[in-house]
């Protein structure tokens, strides 16, 4: 090993094109809404996602022993095979972040007509009522655009569906756990995040319910690596925007994240996490920051008064930050070309703000696309730092600050290229923020039965 963690074998060169194989185009996905509080759901609909195809063709030459589609294979053949030590349903993972509660759940679709009728009327009610709406309340929202369909987990076969709330609405969350009876059926939940300590106390006092708490960068890595195996019903999970020196016009393309070690994951929540990942065992946490989504999301409610993160954005998109920051071209009247520094180049994040007259003059858009390009290029410089600095080429993005937020990826995709002259690719990942919960739920299935 070397003094980055590295073993000889993984400091080889990257795969030809940083082991990325362009697949295809396809389009982004838009948010489910809905109202109306956590006890009374509402706005059932259809999916508006992918639909199923078949699985794609794999080269003779990529599958060779310890390939990257064997690697894959081997994850799925331990989900995928049944076992006698199944967990009882129902099946969750939860990551409790500082912001917002993730929250998968399993819905099982093979269930006999002798298993549904034995089966207790509480889980009965927690499944219909999870999958018959799109929103709890006023803010529990089920991404519906992001479910996984028909996967075979334990030898079950099933959904994986996608739930978010506020972490502020965690309280109303575990009391109607208690009132659904959620006891009854399990004795223990699987979390992670830094509110798996902080409600520790109040899901066993309310809802009679033990935390079973877990480390919640072990569950993203766990999390990301079994997404990107399974792919995105038939499709990659993983995508990067072509033309990123041009964000008004550089379109997205997916990608199969072959070759994944080593990588710098950058998980952006409320907080920033940078790691470098060297195996699914193997990774350590390089740096991170303060600056991230909850920055963002707070500086835009002082300053423009707006009361959320999709309202933020709204704004950010019609703004000009121009107009708030203060550009290489204001101090050169140009480029600064020694140093191929282009005019366009934020010089002063908010330099405009000095003077009363630029002051008078910009609107509360402006301000809120400031916020974001100010928060989104101090974490592409980082990142760019941290990546050369352990000498890692994929740089992947994740975390809930990305979503419906195209300003900051697309922006994040032209600093990793523009500074690193075209040596660094940005990836995306579609199921941006929920990987954590994603592990919480595959160590329940451990808890069971050793994958």
């Amino acid at each position: 090993m070397d003094d980055h963690g590295r073993s000889p074998e993984q400091k080889r060169p990257c795969h030809e094109s940083n082991g990325f194989h362009q697949t295809g185009v396809f389009n982004g996905f838009t948010g489910a809404t809905g109202s109306s509080n956590w006890e009374t759901g509402s706005g059932s609909g259809s999916h508006n996602g992918w639909e199923s195809v078949n699985q794609q063709h794999v080269p003779e030459d990529e599958q060779r022993h310890g390939s990257p589609v064997r690697m894959r294979s081997r994850i799925r053949r331990r989900m995928d095979s049944g076992r006698k030590n199944r967990p009882p349903f129902p099946w969750f993972g939860m990551d409790i972040g500082g912001t917002l509660v993730k929250l998968v759940y399993f819905e099982p679709i093979d269930i006999t007509a002798e298993e549904e009728q034995e089966e207790v009327d509480s889980l009965k009610s927690i499944r219909r009522y999870l999958t018959s709406n799109t929103a709890y309340g006023n803010t529990g929202i089920r991404d519906v655009h992001l479910e996984l369909r028909k996967l075979t987990i334990c030898g079950r076969t099933g959904n994986l569906h996608f739930i978010r709330f506020p972490t502020q609405d965690m309280l109303a969350f575990i009391h109607m756990g208690r009132d659904k009876s959620f006891s009854s059926l399990h004795t223990t939940l699987c979390a992670t995040g830094g509110g798996a300590y902080k409600f520790e106390n109040d899901f066993r006092t309310i809802a009679d319910l033990q935390l079973c708490k877990l480390d919640e960068l072990d569950c993203l890595i766990q999390g990301l690596l079994y997404v990107d195996s399974v792919g995105f019903n038939g499709h990659p999970e993983c995508y990067y925007f072509q033309n990123p020196s041009d964000p008004d016009n550089s379109t997205k393309q997916p990608c199969r994240l072959d070759n994944p070690f080593p990588m710098l994951l950058v998980n952006i929540g409320s907080g920033v996490s940078i790691l470098a990942v060297y195996s699914k065992d193997n990774y350590k946490r390089v740096t991170g920051t303060s600056l991230g989504g909850g920055t963002f999301l707070g500086l835009c409610c002082l300053l423009t008064g707006c009361g959320s993160f999709e309202e933020a954005l709204e704004m950010a998109a019609k703004g000009d930050s121009t107009n708030v920051d203060k550009l290489v071209r204001d101090i050169y009247g140009g480029d600064y070309q020694r140093f191929s520094l282009q005019g366009t180049a934020v010089a002063s994040s908010f330099g405009h703000m000095v003077t009363a007259e630029k002051r008078d003059s910009i609107s509360k858009e402006d301000l809120a696309r400031a916020t974001l390009v100010t928060i989104t290029n101090n974490i592409g410089s980082i990142a760019r730092m941290c990546a050369v600095n352990e000498r890692i080429e994929r740089v992947v993005f994740v975390g809930n600050f990305l979503r419906i937020n195209t300003v900051s990826t697309k922006l994040l995709a032209y600093a990793m290229d523009y500074w690193s002259k075209g040596q660094l690719r940005a990836l995306f990942l579609e199921h941006e923020g929920y990987f954590g919960a994603v592990g919480a739920f595959l160590e329940l299935l451990r808890m069971s039965d050793d994958l």
